[in-house]
């Protein structure tokens, strides 16, 4: 089985070149025989990264430990959930993964512009043919998921325990789901450069797809913090560690490129910003691999020291100079319609928050890659740490908020004083009534103020415009408030799907400014019986207990937590402890709206029943995950075609 899904690598990648060869060379008659053999050769490569794909999971079901994959990522006591996610555990399986899902959106592509966009198809799908023989060759020559070992092991080694989480077994699949179908976006952008064809028929062909891929990286990247906050046992969820940077950085310049789509959609202006961006996007997605397979930036997340590091960083700059090229030379088309007339526009808005996005990004890409380029340049390699990227993205990241909520009160085109006054003033007196609350519950820091408060103002701004254009709808359909805001938010999908992700990222800050600003923290000594205060609560140690697992030894420290003398929880904090890998933390977290109680089981003496504890009180850290659940929600909305649409 495993010789079969070889074989099928090998002849998938001639397939992908000759496809790409066909498409580039007759892209200009979309009805030749050329064309027509190109897709189904793209059919037959889809079957082949498939049947290679069920070949690599039958080898980790079947315990194959001859494959070197299988030997290192799994073992016989692995369960059954966590060996179909060893598929993507280690570098050659991720890689595999990568070009089957790319095979799949290649086919789905072809299916769906195949009556559609004949013009702008076949160099689409010679571009993603491209971009899957690239990763084709370097499963065949450099990373073959296949490779056998010179012995056979009794057992494997498993897969690393820090892996076996749920939120570890879905974020890897979402941010790949993510990375990969950025590729759909920017194949038909640079169709439609090479084509000359930069009406709007390419933007509403990549709409859903470029929601799609913004939704599956912010899954991604949620569930990638919820998993450092319950398993990493440090009581933070992003330390702006390199391989976190990768994944962010794509996302932060989609959603500029999602809000540039708007604008070019309705005043036909920002071509060449909005081409620059979805560039930028797909670079990204291949930075951010080339990051966790190159070795040559330190990171917990990375799969370690590879050969893969020149490829990815040549492949990455043939995307950059190929992109560059075309642009340069298709200046003519990408001239806007007209250019922004008013400063108190909401196109204009959306500039700015484009700006403030790309600013971010380019200071998180800085931080990233300084302690590289400082070796390579000086000799001595210069620490970044989480210090730099909060003094950069702080001031920033509060100036995109504020932008949330101006930019919901702008008109297109103009905004008169007396309508922006209107649309700014409920808001900003909601906005100075909680500032003055929060003064009063104690919160004295300039930072979080003026943080809670933006958030407070945006989060007014969009709820006013949502339920004004209820009212509206109400009135003129003649039905009650409930009835008239399902039949306005069915109408209008798009338009409120966004509003409902805006409220979902402003949930997300309310989580990041509480967590960040007003953590308390207290580590003990505890022996069976003592209690400790945290807060405004009491954590009682009852000692610990010893369990075996299959592959591990748990010890369980228990506690019981009390506040004003009534108890109202109890939760274990966990040290696995395992043959093959370092020992591991369970954290015991109790959550609230208000907040988490965090314990992390620092050492401890069996014999003595002794436990060094560290107590967290983590604010609001649920309105997170809570803000991660409600963005979702609201790109599914979006997503969804408007009923005006479907009739």
């Amino acid at each position: 089985m495993t010789y079969i899904g070889y074989q099928s690598l090998n002849i998938a990648l001639v397939l992908s070149l000759y496809a790409t060869i066909l498409f580039f060379a007759g892209g200009k008659n979309p009805d030749s025989k050329y064309i027509a053999s190109a897709q189904r050769a793209v059919i037959a490569v889809f079957a082949l990264v498939f049947v290679a794909s069920i070949a690599l999971w039958y080898a980790l079901f079947t315990r194959d430990f001859r494959i070197e994959y299988v030997a290192h990522y799994s073992n016989r006591a692995l369960s059954w959930f966590y060996t179909f996610a060893a598929f993507w555990a280690g570098q050659a399986g991720s890689l595999l993964f990568w070009a089957w899902l790319l095979a799949i959106f290649t086919v789905i592509v072809l299916v769906q512009n195949r009556k559609k966009n004949p013009q702008l198809l076949s160099y689409t799908l010679g571009i993603m043919s491209a971009t899957l023989f690239f990763f084709l060759y370097i499963l065949v020559f450099k990373t073959n998921p296949f490779a056998r070992m010179d012995f056979i092991p009794p057992d494997g080694q498993g897969l690393n325990p820090l892996l076996q989480n749920v939120g570890m077994v879905f974020h890897p699949p979402a941010l790949y789901v993510g990375f990969v179908a950025y590729t759909v976006p920017f194949a038909f952008a640079m169709a439609a450069l090479l084509t000359r064809q930069m009406d709007d028929q390419w933007l509403k062909t990549i709409r859903r797809w470029t929601l799609f891929s913004w939704l599956f990286l912010t899954i991604g990247n949620i569930l990638g913090m919820q998993w450092a906050y319950v398993e990493l046992g440090w009581g933070g969820y992003w330390a702006w560690d390199p391989v976190e940077n990768s994944s962010l950085m794509p996302w932060l310049t989609g959603t500029a490129f999602l809000h540039s789509i708007i604008v070019q959609e309705r005043k036909g202006m920002l071509k060449k910003w909005t081409i620059s961006l979805v560039v930028a996007t797909f670079a990204l997605t291949i930075f951010g691999t080339f990051v966790t397979r190159s070795g040559l930036i330190s990171s917990v997340h990375a799969f370690g020291v590879s050969d893969l590091g020149p490829l990815f960083l040549g492949f990455l700059a043939l995307i950059i100079v190929f992109a560059a090229v075309l642009m340069a030379t298709r200046g003519s088309v990408l001239k806007g319609k007209r250019d922004i007339g008013s400063w108190t526009s909401k196109e204009s808005g959306f500039l700015l928050n484009n700006l403030l996005f790309v600013a971010v990004t380019f200071g998180v890409l800085t931080g990233t890659l300084m302690p590289t380029l400082s070796e390579l340049f000086r000799g001595e390699q210069m620490t970044v740490g989480q210090a730099f990227f909060n003094r950069m993205a702080v001031p920033i990241g509060l100036g995109i908020f504020l932008l949330i909520g101006f930019c919901t009160a702008l008109s297109w085109t103009k905004t008169s004083t007396d309508k922006l006054l209107r649309n700014l003033l409920p808001p900003s007196a909601v906005s100075v009534v909680f500032l003055a609350l929060f003064v009063v519950a104690g919160i004295r820091s300039f930072t979080p103020l003026l943080s809670l408060t933006a958030a407070v103002f945006a989060i007014a701004v969009t709820i006013q415009d949502y339920l004004r254009g209820v009212s509206v709808h109400s009135q003129q359909q003649n039905i009650k408030f409930f009835p008239a805001l399902l039949s306005l938010t069915r109408k209008h999908k798009r338009r409120y799907g966004g509003y409902v992700v805006h409220l979902g990222v402003l949930c997300l800050f309310l989580g990041l400014i509480g967590s960040s600003a007003f953590t308390l923290e207290n580590t003990a000594t505890l022996h069976k019986g003592d209690t400790m205060q945290a807060g405004a609560y009491n954590i009682k140690y009852n000692g610990i207990t010893r369990e075996r697992g299959k592959d591990r030894i748990i010890d369980a420290a228990h506690f019981v937590i009390s506040k004003n003398g009534k108890e109202i929880g109890r939760i274990a904090s966990e040290k696995l402890l395992f043959e093959n890998f370092q020992p591991a933390t369970e954290v015991g977290i109790r959550s609230t709206l208000k907040e988490d109680i965090y314990v992390i089981l620092a050492d401890y003496n069996m014999a003595s029943q002794t436990a060094t504890i560290s107590v967290l009180i983590n604010p609001l850290v649920i309105w997170i995950w809570i803000g991660g659940v409600v963005m979702v929600i609201g790109t599914l909305l979006a997503i969804w075609p408007d009923q005006r649409r479907i009739n």
